[in-house]
């Protein structure tokens, strides 16, 4: 397996390509190529229009003789899907729950919170400062799906399982059985904390239970390097701790927010977790107000703008 984390298209072998971005962090996504009898399919575009058409553009040595008919779209979050006017003329596949989301978070809300004034605009832009979001029109799908959907490159199968709602409310892997390859979209982040924006955890665990019963060897993360099947167990190791802490903590009554500064310590403070020394670490108070919120109907998430300065706060106080 390619190992080299740099950012540019790798080759990883039978006709399967990854586009990574280090160092995986906010918005800096991964994306891939599948080439098939002088086709091509696209697994995400990225972040803003610049980058996608980077991308594209280092892609034109394959795509050139094999043009991209097809595009996944893992999942909604904006770096997995609004670049995606750069392809508008192939078919764009994602799972309609996906698809419903995408409309839900446009391009102008992100790009009006990171020119809003004061202490607001400040939070974002220390999350997305790196990207703009102006003059973006996002493409949707053009073809949905739910459960499973086999697309053909040429004379290749790839399999699209809808695994969400996990991270978001519709994610998607893409595994191409002949190359023992699969591209997990954010349902993986490797070397930094996943995010479960909707959940609930069970389902993100089965997601990876799942990945890990296919007959893969190259796993492609939503973040961060290449990785294979332990890498994968990481994650699962880390979304059944967070899911057995929260709980417990849910039912002696304490707040979730408190309960996530206390699971960040725990796990910050132990250097036998395999997670300890994880970026964005500060995620955890999402993920812990996720299993409240899945377990207790009742629950009252904060909005989207209290759930980022929770996690900037986190992250400041360690």
């Amino acid at each position: 397996m390619n190992t080299n984390y740099s950012l540019g298209l790798h080759e990883i072998g039978n006709d399967c390509y990854a586009y990574l971005q280090p160092d995986g962090g906010w918005g800096y996504s991964n994306a891939g190529l599948v080439v098939g009898n002088g086709q091509s399919l696209l697994v995400d575009t990225l972040f803003d229009l610049k980058l996608t058409a980077s991308m594209l553009e280092s892609m034109k040595a394959v795509t050139a003789s094999a043009p991209i008919g097809t595009v996944v779209n893992t999942h909604a979050n904006g770096d997995h899907c609004y670049g995606n006017q750069l392809v508008k003329d192939a078919n764009i596949v994602a799972s309609a729950a996906t698809a419903h989301e995408m409309t839900e978070v446009p391009p102008a809300m992100l790009a009006a919170l990171n020119k809003a004034p004061g202490e607001v605009g400040d939070l974002f832009r220390s999350f997305f400062g790196d990207f703009d979001f102006d003059g973006i029109d996002l493409a949707l799908p053009t073809q949905t799906f739910t459960g499973q959907l086999t697309v053909k490159v040429g004379e290749r199968d790839i399999e699209l399982i809808e695994v969400g709602p996990a991270h978001t409310a519709g994610d998607t892997i893409a595994y191409v059985p002949s190359a023992r390859t699969v591209y997990t979209g954010d349902i993986l982040f490797i070397g930094g904390a996943p995010i479960v924006w909707a959940g609930p955890l069970e389902n993100w665990i089965a997601a990876c239970d799942l990945i890990n019963s296919l007959d893969v060897d190259v796993v492609v993360p939503g973040h961060g390097p290449l990785t294979d099947k332990d890498g994968v167990s990481r994650v699962r190791e880390y979304l059944s701790f967070v899911l057995t802490e929260a709980s417990a903590r849910q039912e002696q009554g304490m707040d979730a927010f408190d309960a996530a500064r206390e699971i960040c310590a725990d796990i910050l403070g132990d250097p036998n977790k395999s997670f300890a020394t994880w970026k964005e670490f500060g995620r955890i108070s999402v993920n812990v107000d996720t299993v409240y919120r899945s377990k207790n109907a009742n629950h009252k998430s904060p909005d989207v703008v209290e759930q980022f300065r929770r996690m900037a706060e986190l992250e400041r106080q360690h």
